[in-house]
């Protein structure tokens, strides 16, 4: 499978750039989760307004979910950097209209165009990395990815919170931070090239090769449920403490910065276990998480919940860069954009029915904790049946093709 070909050496600007571009989808999924019960208050006349203010902060994920595959495709086919730069300013409009919009469709409507900008810069950064490196430095900086998107939940959560006491529409501010990312992306970012193809071939129209189904089949569907497993809490850790008695939106962004700060040090681990084979990560990190919900589910102590939410964070802090490298690290320059596209498609269609899942799963236990001690024992089943789904050739994630 032809490779890019070298043509400039990527260094820390570049790496820098690429992992705070992936660190906006974050911000889209967790920046407005502790100002959701004032805005279910603001909107408290708007008929069905309990669940459409969730949908607020996940139709962007269902939006990733639905068009991260079609931003691969124009990924591999047509421009990699052009892509990104087109996005991160569509982001930041896109991002900023609740500031003005007034009505709950319109903010839903914004933010479904939120999550298209999402999904193209999300694809774009995780394959750009791709590109630019290979090898064990690939598998190190794509736990990165992970690691700082972690980092940047925690500040992000913190900072929402903080600034949410001065109106839920007041962190809408911080998606102006995508245009102060767009300039320095245009100068030191720059579109692989392709391997030259035969000069007979040059006439022909560019055709990609196909995909390897077969082997993207099983990380993608384990990565659907990982999804539904990692947006768990991030929707739903602010109404657990709501419940209990936790109202103040600094106090609810500081315990759910630390469940993201858990996710960190765990996605800071990745760089050293990345040389074991996802059958022996992936049982771990799900029942990590597993033990977090079922913690939670257990108790109505607010210091107990965010154990619970720091010991769920953590597991999925391991989880996500597993099943990323997983999915991807095999494929080739042609390959890769499509790829990752499907990978992140699954991971957002899973956040995005995750609060659905949940709320359902409420409705039928009769409360929020007792379902996510169900979720929690269906994910202890999924951490024990990982070593008969995960395929025994599965190769450690360190290793790659170029």
């Amino acid at each position: 499978m032809p490779e890019a070909v070298t043509q400039r050496r990527a260094g820390a600007g570049q790496l820098v750039l690429l992992l705070a571009g992936s660190c906006l989808s974050v911000l889209g999924a967790v920046l407005i989760a502790p100002v959701l019960p004032q805005m279910t208050d603001h909107f408290a006349g708007v008929a069905g307004a309990d669940v459409l203010v969730p949908v607020v902060l996940t139709v962007p994920a269902l939006v990733i979910g639905l068009t991260a595959p079609f931003a691969g495709f124009v990924v591999d086919a047509l421009d990699r950097k052009r892509l990104l730069i087109a996005a991160m300013v569509g982001y930041a409009i896109c991002g900023t209209a609740p500031l003005y919009l007034t009505t709950l469709p319109a903010i839903i409507g914004s933010r479904v165009l939120v999550g298209l900008c999402e999904a193209a810069i999300m694809t774009c950064c995780t394959t750009l990395i791709a590109d630019y490196w290979s090898g064990p430095r690939r598998s190190r900086y794509l736990g990165l990815q992970t690691l700082l998107a972690a980092v940047s939940a925690t500040v992000f959560l913190g900072l929402g919170g903080a600034v949410g006491g001065s109106g839920w529409r007041a962190p809408f501010w911080l998606y102006t931070v995508a245009l102060v990312l767009a300039v320095p992306m245009v100068l030191l970012i720059w579109q692989p090239a392709a391997a030259p193809r035969p000069t007979g071939a040059l006439a022909e129209p560019r055709r990609l090769p196909p995909l390897p189904w077969r082997r993207l089949r099983t990380p993608c569907l384990v990565t659907l449920a990982g999804g539904v497993v990692f947006y768990a809490l991030i929707v739903e850790l602010s109404f657990v403490l709501d419940e209990v008695g936790v109202t103040e939106t600094a106090t609810i962004g500081a315990l759910s910065a630390l469940m993201s700060l858990a996710t960190a040090v765990a996605a800071g681990s990745f760089a050293k276990l990345s040389a074991r084979t996802p059958r022996r990560l992936l049982p771990f990190a799900f029942g990590l998480a597993a033990l977090g919900f079922l913690v939670i589910a257990a108790t109505a102590s607010a210091p107990v919940i965010t154990i619970g939410a720091v010991l769920t964070g953590a597991g999925t802090g391991l989880l996500l860069p597993t099943l990323l490298t997983w999915a991807t690290n095999r494929l080739g320059f042609e390959e890769r954009g499509r790829g990752t596209g499907l990978w992140t498609g699954t991971l957002f269609v899973g956040e995005f029915l995750s609060p659905v899942l949940i709320n359902g799963l409420a409705a039928a236990v009769g409360g929020l904790r007792p379902a996510l001690g169900v979720l929690g024992a269906l994910t202890a089943v999924l951490a024990a049946a990982m070593p008969l789904i995960v395929p025994r050739d599965a190769a450690a994630l360190n290793v790659t093709t170029d």
